[in-house]
């Protein structure tokens, strides 16, 4: 099983479940940080990485004395990555998405393949838990294709839990897109209702389970509750709002473990995730 812990925004608090939702896991688990562009799942794990591969993207390299200046393969590209600026051919590799087609459509074959650094992929291990995140390169703006070779890395043998990006966007979409069960995290907050409706809407044309989890509950207002009685989304854990919790995630410790009394709910968390997963969820909390 499949499970991906997303938001529509930044700071509701999806890695601090993901992380004490992969230490109780009762299974042989494989923890997978797939928000690339800022991971920090390992800051509370602590794997010991034993393994880097770096993840590169073909793009075309040209050799203007092959080129005729024909622009087959500025029309063909979508995505202004390659142009004929007079007799010169001029590639600009930070906008190239990788498709392929200038060179397919090059007749003098005045394009060739080359390669730009997206980040890396990493893995390891965190006592009994298996762990995989990317990381992207600094200045690197295409997230997606390095996602992709993260999760080339997926162990089928375990259920992994991944640590989606947040958003709407494509890296959210296809963090996502494979899941079994997809888990919302949000606040009762305006800006939380606002974000977790995005989330509702750009998630359900996948087609798969979505619950929610309603993080720092006792404060803001009842709009993400009614939003979610109103679409029948189930909220599958309440956090309440806690101190306590924010020291020990500032601290880098896992909630599960540094606050044995939450421990409990994130275990009843894992066994709703499950009955989502199998269809058989159980009448849970609504606000």
């Amino acid at each position: 099983m499949i499970i991906a812990l997303a938001s529509g925004k930044g700071g509701t608090g999806k890695t601090t479940v993901c992380a004490s939702l992969v230490r109780i896991w009762d299974k042989p688990v494989q923890a997978v940080d797939l928000d690339v562009e800022e991971p920090n799942l390992a800051l509370y794990l602590k794997p010991e990485l034993s393994g880097r591969l770096i993840s590169e993207m073909e793009i075309p390299v040209s050799d203007q004395e092959k080129c005729t200046a024909c622009g087959a393969c500025s029309e063909i590209c979508q995505f202004k990555a390659i142009t004929v600026l007079g007799e010169y051919l001029l590639t600009f590799p930070e906008m190239c998405h990788g498709c392929g087609g200038c060179l397919a459509v090059c007749p003098e074959g005045a394009l060739s393949l080359g390669a730009r650094e997206l980040g890396e992929v990493l893995w390891g291990q965190a006592g009994e838990i298996d762990f995989l995140m990317g990381r992207l390169r600094v200045g690197e703006a295409m997230s997606p294709p390095l996602m992709r070779d993260v999760k080339k890395r997926l162990d089928s043998s375990r259920d992994v839990i991944i640590d989606a990006p947040p958003g709407t966007s494509c890296p959210a979409i296809n963090a996502v897109k494979d899941a079994d069960v997809i888990v919302l995290v949000t606040e009762p907050t305006p800006f939380g209702f606002y974000d977790l409706k995005l989330a509702r809407e750009a998630f359900t044309p996948i087609g798969k389970p979505m619950g929610v989890v309603m993080n720092r509950t006792g404060f803001g207002d009842a709009g993400a509750y009614d939003y979610c009685r109103a679409t029948g989304l189930p909220i599958l854990l309440e956090i309440p709002y806690d101190r306590r919790v924010a020291e020990k995630y500032s601290q880098g410790e896992v909630i599960a473990d540094a606050l044995p009394e939450f421990r409990g709910r994130f275990i009843e968390l894992a066994a709703r995730i499950r009955e989502l997963a199998a269809g058989d969820l159980k009448e849970v909390s609504n606000g």
